[in-house]
């Protein structure tokens, strides 16, 4: 998920319309829906609030509920003295943002009033969370040890010095573990952020970097499901041989994204089979009838069970003892993810179907979660919310089919939700965005969240460069100057390769590809395709047909030519006309912007 990176930074052990408790929860407690009348019903009562914020796919979330909320003393602590809250996390991406350092599950009790009293990590045991309750009962002080928030952060300028730059660099470079591989020393996965920000520095001819993107790719391999492919969450135990068996839509699509990045830079035919069997699984298992994409599939066969053996089988001996549940809720801000990538995917491949598969999830979604000007809600209906990650994750794959498609529409919408977000998300002085609509009386208050800043920066960024529109510039900018600041970036550890991809993306040119042509010229669309696949997320390619209209922002700077022809340009000035796919290919290789 989203929150991985932070929850894996302190080694955790990860055990109503947007609320709701999971089926095997079955017991003596009553669990509600966070909603404001909770506490009001605690102040009246003198209870304190209780919240169990889980994921349906969670191997300790299920333990705790066979164990903890069953054991005669927890439910006799609960029943007298809380008001029980159950949040599946991945359905309130506002309440996953606020407290994602304290893994799944995550246990947080607060006074009737909200001010917060404890948050615990993970997995209590009943003997544990006797005493908890038992000293929260007797002395309902917060807690110390709550870390400083620095949601009132702000830094200078959205642009690092070239020292500060430098030691976030050195910052990403002591997470790579030398001994066993990739980055991280607990918990092993494939960190989308870290290892594209290795990718785009191998292309840079950093050696160092393409040997650990590299690396960590060919070790990832080995938390692909070998049966139903797929990727696993991670692997625990400071190796790759240790897997935790969800499955997150995020993981699938992230995966497969950087994995089409990978093939497309190098060619290694493992990584085009490692993306190929990420698809299979999206397609398999996560694609509902409308061609929407669900949300999780279970880790556990039997709830609460390790599945070790259960993965280990084969398709019939699974089939026949039964599937692990998938989360079927259909969500903006998932789709929106796996959109981007299917359409990565298809800019390298030139695959028609993956295409086609983005733009159904992508109709879908507008019909079914579309808010006035240009918005999107989480789910059918909204408890809460709006929440940030949905119009982002919406508008960064609108501006990904923009570009693979070229049609006008994608880049509208994509605009339009450039702009709910600066409508609604803002925090007034202060720098960056929040991750629920921002307003007085929001439970809880809205915060800004890394990554959410980190993909709006890189969004409203590359919006900029098409449009030529200086409002968006300033959107990137702003989430930019929280992200900056010292106190942001000190406590991401190692998980910062976002921030430097997106602060480099704000400061210098994309690298940028003219097709002119008819779009009925098979020569033209040869040269868009041949430009598309450039292993690079950092890339502008536009087709211009002289027959539909204007050139892009009104830049009609190239000259009358009797045969399709490609342009690259950077800086203010274009390269001589490039006609055929070889021509273009070869002008990318002198510049490094493809493997030679």
């Amino acid at each position: 998920m989203i929150t991985l990176r932070r929850l894996l930074l302190a080694a955790v052990l990860l055990a109503g319309p947007a609320v709701f408790a999971s089926p095997d929860a079955a017991g003596p407690l009553t669990w509600r829906a966070w909603s404001p009348e909770v506490f009001a019903e605690a102040k009246r009562d003198g209870k304190l609030v209780l919240l169990d914020l889980e994921a349906v796919w969670c191997h300790w979330c299920h333990v705790m509920d066979a164990t903890t909320y069953r054991d005669p003393q927890v439910v006799a602590l609960l029943q007298e003295h809380f008001l029980l809250v159950r949040v599946d996390q991945d359905s309130r991406p506002d309440l996953a943002n606020r407290y994602e350092d304290y893994g799944w599950p995550a246990t947080i009790v607060f006074a009737a009033d909200g001010a917060e009293l404890a948050k615990k990590q993970g997995y209590i045991n009943p003997a544990a969370m006797t005493r908890l309750l038992k000293t929260l009962v007797a002395d309902p002080t917060p807690d110390s040890a709550a870390a400083p928030s620095v949601e009132q952060a702000a830094a200078d300028s959205a642009v690092l010095s070239a020292t500060r730059r430098a030691g976030l660099r050195e910052q990403w470079l002591r997470g790579y573990d030398d001994r066993a591989g990739g980055w991280g020393f607990s918990h092993k996965l494939l960190d989308w952020d870290t290892v594209e920000f290795a990718l785009r520095a191998a292309r840079q001819g950093d050696a160092r970097a393409e040997h650990m993107a590299r690396e960590t790719l060919r070790l990832q391999r080995r938390l692909l499901d070998p049966v139903w492919g797929g990727v696993y969450q991670y692997s625990v135990g400071g190796d790759w041989n240790e897997p935790h068996f969800e499955k997150l839509v995020q993981m699938q699509a992230e995966n497969l994204r950087i994995y089409a990045l990978a093939f497309a830079r190098w060619g290694n035919p493992a990584d085009r089979a490692a993306a190929e069997a990420i698809h299979g699984y999206l397609r398999d298992f996560l694609t509902s009838p409308d061609g929407t994409f669900y949300v999780s599939q279970d880790a556990d066969l039997v709830p609460g069970e390790h599945s070790a053996d259960y993965f280990a089988l084969d398709d019939a001996a699974r089939r026949a003892r039964g599937l692990p549940r998938v989360d079927r809720h259909v969500y903006a801000r998932e789709n929106g993810w796996v959109i981007a990538a299917l359409v990565q995917w298809a800019e390298i491949t030139g695959e028609a179907a993956a295409a086609a598969e983005a733009e159904r999830a992508a109709r879908w979604v507008i019909a079914h979660r579309a808010l006035p000007g240009g918005g999107f809600r989480h789910d059918e209906r909204a408890a809460a919310g709006p929440f940030l990650g949905d119009t982002l994750a919406m508008g960064r794959a609108f501006l990904a089919l923009h570009q693979l498609t070229q049609k006008a529409e994608w880049l509208q919408r994509a605009a339009e939700a450039a702009d709910f977000i600066s409508a609604n998300f803002g925090r007034g002085e202060l720098p960056g965005y929040a991750s629920s609509r921002t307003g007085a009386g929001v439970l809880p208050a809205p915060r800004p969240q890394f990554d959410e800043n980190v993909n709006l920066a890189r969004f409203t960024s590359a919006l900029a460069r098409v449009t030529g529109r200086a409002e968006y510039r300033a959107i990137s900018q702003r989430a930019l100057r929280w992200l900056n600041a010292p106190e942001v970036t000190r406590e991401r550890g190692f998980y910062v390769g976002g921030l430097l991809l997106a602060e480099e993306e704000a400061r210098t040119e994309p690298v940028h590809v003219s097709v002119l042509g008819g779009k009925d010229d098979p020569a033209a669309r040869a040269l868009f395709a041949a430009a598309l696949r450039i292993p690079e997320t950092h890339k502008l390619v536009e087709w211009w047909d002289r027959r539909e209209g204007p050139a892009p922002r009104g830049e009609d700077i190239y000259p009358e030519l009797p045969e399709a022809a490609a342009f690259l340009c950077a800086n203010g000035a274009c390269s001589s006309p490039l006609t055929g796919p070889e021509a273009l290919l070869r002008r990318l290789r002198k510049n490094g912007l493809v493997a030679r």
